[in-house]
């Protein structure tokens, strides 16, 4: 059985994730970790459950969802995944962090890329990848059909949608990919995302006013 852990770190209060199953094999999704008592709270979680870390993604590159990246690579000495499209997003964040009050920010070089056409396997577990661009260019969300969750970083929230103001979003294209690609999830599909409380498929289709049935926008 897949199980999640959240954690909410750094100033934009930013959600980690590290899902793990009977295997005690784990991945970590978007460690935003930043400070001395942000990694120790995520190193002392996966030591008290006896976790093996086996590897590292990022649904997308901006700078709250990667501020952990070095200290897991460097700690738990795993591969880091991201799309191709989220190469120049990452390289982007040594340039902006220290405006934004990370000065201290390392950077960590991906191992490989993944995209839509494979599978992620967590211990006995296997999720399907899903391509969904617009609140950045090589976006992806993690399904697991098994358990019915979604891990949806900054594409779907509860009642809202991924800011598409920075560099490579999109507002049109990620209300097509929402529609195309996770409003075709089960209704009951727990949506985690990378920023708020969790939510469902159904309601966000229901009330969500961006893209939902009682859309404003």
């Amino acid at each position: 059985m897949l199980q999640i852990k959240t954690f909410t770190f750094n100033p934009f209060y930013e959600n980690t994730y590290i899902l793990f199953d009977e295997t005690k094999e784990a991945t970590i999704f978007d460690p935003g970790c930043f400070d001395k008592k942000e990694k120790e709270s995520l190193s002392n979680f996966i030591e008290s459950q006896g976790l093996k870390v086996t590897q590292l993604i990022n649904t997308h590159c901006h700078i709250d969802h990667v501020l952990g990246n070095a200290y897991v690579k460097n700690t738990y000495k795993v591969p880091f995944w991201i799309h191709r499209n989220e190469l120049p997003v990452l390289k982007s964040v040594k340039v902006y962090a220290p405006n934004y009050g990370f000065p201290g920010y390392e950077e960590a070089e991906p191992d490989a890329f993944i995209d839509e056409k494979q599978k992620l396997t967590i211990g006995n577990q296997t999720l399907d990848i899903l391509f969904v661009p617009g609140h950045a260019p090589g976006h992806l969300v993690f399904y697991h059909s098994a358990s019915g969750i979604c891990l949806a970083g900054d594409t779907l929230f509860q009642g809202s949608i991924g800011r598409t103001d920075l560099p490579g979003g999109d507002h049109q294209t990620l209300l097509n990919s929402i529609k195309r690609e996770l409003f075709n999830l089960p209704e009951d599909t727990i949506v985690y995302p990378g920023h708020g409380p969790e939510t469902t498929i159904g309601e966000e289709k229901e009330n969500n006013p961006f893209v939902g049935k009682r859309a404003r926008y």
